[in-house]
């Protein structure tokens, strides 16, 4: 009888000891790539469950990471407030690594096992589209903050048309797909205009990422925009992912004759072309998008670097409206740090999502989804916006200029 008391109180010690190991994992900020049912806010009883599938590490992890503390910090500020229809929002959150594969595979977990009634993310074009059939699958919405590509919420017909139905619905919508983003076309246009109104350029040359949908979207929108209106595109260059020499590139043109410089990419190759081009001399306009922004291009290109360039973007801190003075404060106090547009686009995103599902007649996807449809005049920090039939949001961006690196000026541009 002893030998089997002491037996049975090993067992118990075992169990106890299998258990508190099991709690520690599970609290782990870090957990094999994916952080595990993180919670904004003190949660009691029953929560609402959103999926973050995000690039927190990888290639393109500064827009991921910057995206996150966003949600996070407007999660933090809905639950701290009563939640969403008296229930807290609790963040699922897992690292996609910047892979589109990896990006699918999570959504799938997200949707099939973790109870989520939406997934905010990825954060770029390619990894979001990744994602978007498990949506389409599962019927749970999936929205971004920043994926721009064109073709991101609908297909496009050969003729590069999108097709629409007696009632005005397009008839290849990705329908549980949203973003809050302007699209690639939009800012190649914009930037287009920019060019030729506000910088007085005629010639233009093109050093385009060709290995993304981001890269080749921007260049072809600029180069259509900015041709119809008179100018010339002096040379096309192309680059890919990943490339660091930029030398030969550059030096082919500095024979050249021309105006401006657009480079529709990522910072970590826009940097390194930057960099490039001004120690070889060329001192002219360098225009670009929302790639641009990250805090690691003044590390890749160096401060002397970053003058006279200009770039889109969905938000500048320059702004004096007070929902971005608000917001900036906020992030000012939580991350003792100065919050750039993917933070901004985070927040939004959050906010945006939150807002459909308290407006949704049931807590599930197909509700959430159609709520998210039926968003009018939402008021963010990144400016105030309807979602259209392709599930876009109806906004204008704004123009950055560096001196630097640093923002010196913004110019709100809207195509109307």
């Amino acid at each position: 009888m002893k030998k089997f008391l002491c037996i049975l109180m090993a067992l118990f010690m075992l169990m106890g000891v299998a258990a508190c190991n099991s709690t520690e994992e599970n609290n782990g900020e870090e957990n094999n790539g994916e952080v595990n049912g993180e919670t904004n806010g003190e949660t009691t009883g029953e929560t609402i469950k959103i999926g973050l599938n995000y690039e927190l590490s990888g290639g393109t992890a500064t827009y991921g990471q910057s995206s996150v503390d966003g949600i996070e910090l407007a999660v933090k500020e809905i639950n701290e407030a009563g939640g969403v229809n008296g229930k807290q929002v609790e963040l699922v959150k897992y690292d996609n690594k910047s892979d589109a594969s990896e990006a699918f595979t999570l959504a799938t977990k997200l949707m099939t096992s973790d109870g989520v009634v939406a997934v905010l993310g990825p954060a770029t074009t390619g990894n979001f589209k990744a994602v978007i059939p498990v949506a389409e699958q599962n019927k749970i919405p999936v929205a971004s903050g920043s994926a721009t590509g064109d073709d991101v919420t609908v297909e496009f017909n050969e003729d590069g048309e999108v097709e629409y139905d007696e009632n005005g619905k397009p008839t290849t919508l990705k329908e549980y797909a949203f973003r809050i983003c302007f699209n690639d076309s939009f800012q190649g246009t914009a930037m287009a205009k920019f060019a030729a109104n506000n910088l007085n350029a005629t010639k233009a040359v093109v050093i385009a990422d060709n290995s993304s949908d981001y890269g080749k979207g921007l260049a072809k929108a600029f180069i259509e925009t900015f041709t119809e209106g008179g100018g010339t595109i002096v040379s096309e260059e192309s680059y890919v992912a990943k490339d660091t020499d930029f030398s030969a590139t550059i030096t082919k043109l500095t024979g050249m004759d021309f105006d401006v410089i657009f480079i529709p990419g990522y910072y970590e190759e826009v940097g390194l072309i930057i960099k490039t081009a001004r120690a070889q001399g060329i001192d002219c306009p360098i225009l670009g998008a929302d790639g641009f922004d990250s805090p690691e291009l003044i590390n890749l290109a160096g401060a002397d670097a970053l003058n006279n360039v200009y770039f889109c973007n969905h938000y500048s801190s320059l702004s004096e409206d007070p929902t971005v003075t608000s917001f900036i404060e906020a992030f000012k106090a939580e991350y003792d740090a100065e919050p750039d547009a993917f933070n901004a686009l985070g927040y939004d995103l959050a906010k945006f999502v939150c807002d459909a599902i308290g407006r949704a007649d049931e807590l599930t996807g197909e509700a959430v989804k159609t709520a998210l449809e039926n968003t009018e005049n939402f008021t963010g920090v990144t400016g105030s916006f309807t979602i259209d039939e392709c599930h876009n949001p109806v906004k204008s961006l704004v123009v950055i200029s560096l001196e630097n690196g640093v923002q010196a000026s913004a110019t709100n541009v809207s195509l109307d």
